[in-house]
C-alpha cells in the first residue's frame, strides 16, 4: 500500500487488475482512486469488496454521474430500489428505466418511481416511460398531477393505464383517464364503483352499450337505486336475449315489485316485444295476481300464450287459465278447467260460448252432468245451445238413467220434431207421469214413431179414464178395432165406441155394439148408433133387434131413412130403364144403308153376299155389348134392391 501511495509513475490499470487478480481489492481501489479512475474504483467496491455503503460514500465524494450509474445498478440489483432510484437521478441516467420500473412495481415504490420517471421523461420520450408515469401518479393518488399530465401532449397509453387503474380499484384515477379517452363504457362502470349513479347513467347513455347498461343497472339495483336502475333497465329489456338475465337478477335479490314496475314502464316503448309482455304476465301470476287478468285482456295477442298458460296453471289462476285457453283456441281444455274449478272460474255466458266450439263431443255430456250437479235450473239453457250438436237419443237416455227427465222437459219437447222413437217414448212417459192426457194425445197425433201397442197396453189399465180412452184410440190407430171398442164399452165411452166401430167398416163389430147397447138398455145410444154406424148396419138386423126389445120407436128413424134410400134407388132404376128402352127403339127404326159390295165366294155352309157384322151400318159385336151392358146393370140393381127391400 505504501508503494501505491509514494509511487506515481506506473501503469495504474494494469497494476490494479493484477491486484484484483491476486485479490488485493483495497490496493486496487486505492490505485483507481489515486489515478481518478472512479468508475473502476467504484466497480471494485461494488463487485469485489461488496460494500455498497463505501461505494455510496465514494460516489458522493467524487459526484461522478458514471459512478452514480454504477452504484445505482448495484443498488438496484441488491434490492435497494429507493437508493438506486436516488442514484439514477443523481446520475441523470434513464437508460435502465425498464429495470427500475419493474423493481419499483415489485416493491411498491411508486413515489420514487415518479421521481425517476419524471427525470427519465426529460431524457427519453418513450411511451412506456410516460405510461408508467401516469400509472405511478394514480398509485400515489397525485390526481392533480395526473390530470395535468394527460391534458398536456403525451404519448402515454391512457386506455391501458385506465384499465390497470380499474383493475387496481383506483376508480378516481380511472375516471379521469377514461374521461380523457372518451371510453364511456368503462367510465360508467367506474362511476358505478364510485357510487355516482346519475353520472354512471349519463355515461352509459353516451356509451349506448347493452353490456354497460346491464352493469350500471345491476349496480344500481345492488345499491337500492331503483329509479336509476329502471332508467338503465329500459334500455336492456328491449333486447330479448338480455331480458331473462335481468329478470333473474332482480328475482334472486327479492326485488319483485321493482321488476314489475320496470316492465310496466317498458310496455310503452316503441321496441317493446313479445318477451316483455310474456314475462310481465308471468310475474303477475307469481307476485301480483290482481293485475294479471287486466294485463291479459289488454295484451293477450302479444304474449307467448303457452308459456303464460304454464305459469297460470302453476299459480292456480283458473279464470286467467280459461281466458288464455279460449284465446289460444284450446276449447276442450277451457271447458274442462271450468268444470273442474267451477267455484273460481265459472262464467255462464262464456261456458255456453266455448262449449259449442269443442272438438271432443264427450265434453257435451260431461257438461250436462256438471250442470245437473251444480246448475240444474240452467240445464235447459245449455241444452238449447247444444241442440244442433247433441245425439238426442243418447242425451235423453242419460236423463232417463239418472231419473231427471222431467227437469229437461222443454228440451225434449223442442227436439221431438225429429220424430225419434226414444224421444217420443220418453216424452210420452213424462206425460203419463204428469197425468197430462191432452199433451199425450197431441204427441201421439203428431209423432207416430213409438211402440203404439205397448203404450196402449200400458194405459188400458190406467186409473184415469182419459188415458184408457187414449189406449182405445191407439188400438183403433193400429186397426185393433175390436179391442178399441171393447175398451170403450168398459169405460162407457159410447161415442168413441160408435165412431171406432164405424171406422172399422166391419158390420159384425157394429151390430155387436148395437146388441150390447140393447143388452144394457141403453136405447138412446142404440138410436144414435143407427145414425153413426148407418153404413155398417143391415136393416133386417136392426129391425129384428128393435122388435125383440120392443123399441121400434128408437129404430124408426133408421128404418125411415133406409126405406127412403131404397125407394130413391128404385126410382132411379126405373128412369134409367125407360131411357134405355127408348134408345133401343130408335136404333131399330133406322134404315140400313147398303153400298156397293164386293162379292166374295162364301166358305162351306156360308151364305153368298151376307154382310159381316159391323159393316155397312150394321151394328157390330162391340156395339151390341155396349148396348146390353147398361141393361144388365139396371136389371141387377133392380133385382137386388127389390129383394133386399122385401127382406
Amino acid at each position: 500500500m505504501e508503494y501505491i501511495t509514494r509511487l506515481d509513475n506506473y501503469d495504474a490499470p494494469d497494476i490494479a487488475n493484477i491486484a484484483i487478480t491476486n485479490q488485493l481489492f483495497e490496493e486496487a481501489f486505492a490505485i483507481f482512486k489515486k489515478f481518478d479512475v472512479n468508475t473502476s474504483a467504484v466497480q471494485v467496491l461494488i463487485e469485489h469488496v461488496k460494500n455498497l455503503d463505501r461505494a455510496y460514500e465514494f460516489a458522493e465524494r467524487c459526484n461522478d454521474p458514471t459512478v452514480w450509474s454504477e452504484l445505482a445498478r448495484a443498488q438496484l440489483a441488491s434490492g435497494a430500489v429507493k437508493e438506486a432510484i436516488d442514484s439514477f437521478i443523481k446520475a441523470d441516467d434513464p437508460s435502465a428505466y425498464l429495470d427500475v420500473i419493474e423493481a419499483a412495481r415489485n416493491n411498491d415504490g411508486y413515489e420514487d418511481m415518479v421521481r425517476y420517471l419524471q427525470m427519465a421523461r426529460k431524457k427519453a420520450r418513450e411511451a412506456i416511460i410516460e405510461t408508467e408515469l401516469v400509472f405511478a401518479y394514480a398509485k400515489v393518488n397525485r390526481l392533480a398531477d395526473l390530470e395535468e399530465f394527460i391534458s398536456s401532449p403525451n404519448i402515454a397509453q391512457i386506455q391501458q393505464v385506465g384499465d390497470r387503474c380499474y383493475d387496481e380499484k383506483l376508480y378516481e384515477a380511472a375516471r379521469i383517464l377514461y374521461n380523457n379517452v372518451s371510453n364511456y363504457a368503462r367510465l360508467a362502470s367506474t362511476l358505478v364503483h364510485l357510487g355516482e349513479f346519475q353520472a354512471a347513467v349519463d355515461g352509459a347513455r353516451k356509451a349506448n352499450s347493452t353490456k354497460t347498461w346491464k352493469e350500471v343497472c345491476f349496480a344500481c339495483v345492488e345499491a337500492g337505486e331503483f329509479r336509476m336502475a329502471q332508467m338503465c333497465g329500459l334500455h336492456i329489456v328491449v333486447h330479448a336475449d338480455e331480458l331473462e338475465e335481468l329478470i333473474n337478477f332482480y328475482q334472486s335479490r327479492g326485488f319483485f315489485q321493482e321488476l314489475i314496475q320496470l316492465l310496466e314502464a317498458a310496455l310503452g316503448l316503441e321496441r317493446a316485444h313479445m318477451g316483455m309482455f310474456t314475462e310481465l304476465a308471468i310475474l303477475y301470476s307469481k307476485y301480483n295476481t290482481e293485475k294479471m287478468r287486466e294485463h291479459l285482456e289488454l295484451f293477450w295477442s302479444r304474449v307467448n300464450i303457452p308459456k303464460v298458460l304454464r305459469a297460470a296453471e302453476q299459480a292456480h289462476l283458473w279464470p286467467e287459465l280459461v281466458f288464455l285457453y279460449d284465446k289460444y283456441e284450446e276449447y276442450d281444455n277451457a271447458i274442462q278447467t271450468m268444470m273442474t274449478h267451477p267455484t273460481q272460474c265459472w262464467k255462464e255466458a262464456m261456458f255456453k260460448d266455448i262449449i259449442t266450439k269443442v272438438a271432443n263431443i264427450e265434453l257435451y255430456y260431461k257438461a250436462l252432468s256438471h250442470y245437473l250437479d251444480y246448475k240444474p235450473m240452467l240445464l235447459n239453457d245449455l241444452l238449447l245451445v247444444l241442440t244442433p250438436r247433441l245425439d238426442h237419443t243418447r242425451a235423453v237416455g242419460y236423463f232417463q238413467k239418472v231419473g231427471q227427465l222431467s227437469l229437461v222437459l222443454p228440451y225434449v219437447k223442442s227436439v221431438q220434431s225429429h220424430n225419434n222413437k226414444v224421444i217420443n217414448e220418453a216424452l210420452n212417459n213424462i206425460y203419463i207421469e204428469n197425468e197430462d192426457y191432452d199433451s199425450l194425445r197431441d204427441s201421439i197425433d203428431s209423432y207416430n214413431n213409438f211402440d203404439n201397442i205397448a203404450l196402449a197396453q200400458r194405459m188400458e189399465k190406467h186409473e184415469l179414464i182419459e188415458f184408457r180412452r187414449i189406449a182405445a184410440y191407439l188400438f183403433k190407430m193400429n186397426n185393433r178395432w175390436k179391442q178399441a171398442v171393447e175398451l170403450c164399452k168398459k169405460d162407457l165411452l159410447f161415442k168413441d165406441a160408435m165412431e171406432y166401430a164405424a171406422d172399422s167398416r166391419n158390420s159384425e163389430i157394429s151390430e155387436d155394439l148395437m146388441g150390447w147397447f140393447l143388452d144394457n138398455k141403453n136405447y138412446e145410444s142404440f138410436a144414435a148408433g143407427t145414425f153413426v154406424m148407418y153404413d155398417m148396419l143391415r136393416a133386417d138386423v136392426i129391425l129384428e133387434l128393435a122388435w125383440r126389445h120392443n123399441i121400434m120407436d128408437f129404430a124408426m128413424p133408421y128404418l125411415i131413412q133406409t126405406v127412403r134410400e131404397y125407394t130413391s134407388k128404385v126410382d132411379k132404376l126405373e128412369v134409367s130403364d125407360e131411357t134405355r128402352t127408348k134408345e133401343a127403339e130408335n136404333n131399330n127404326q133406322q134404315p140400313l144403308v147398303l153400298g156397293e159390295q164386293l162379292m166374295l165366294t162364301a166358305g162351306p155352309g156360308g151364305m153368298m153376299g151376307s154382310p159381316m157384322p159391323g159393316m155397312y151400318g150394321m151394328p157390330g159385336m162391340q156395339q151390341q155389348q155396349q148396348q146390353q151392358a147398361p141393361q144388365q146393370q139396371q136389371q141387377q140393381m133392380y133385382n137386388g134392391g127389390f129383394i133386399q127391400g122385401t127382406m
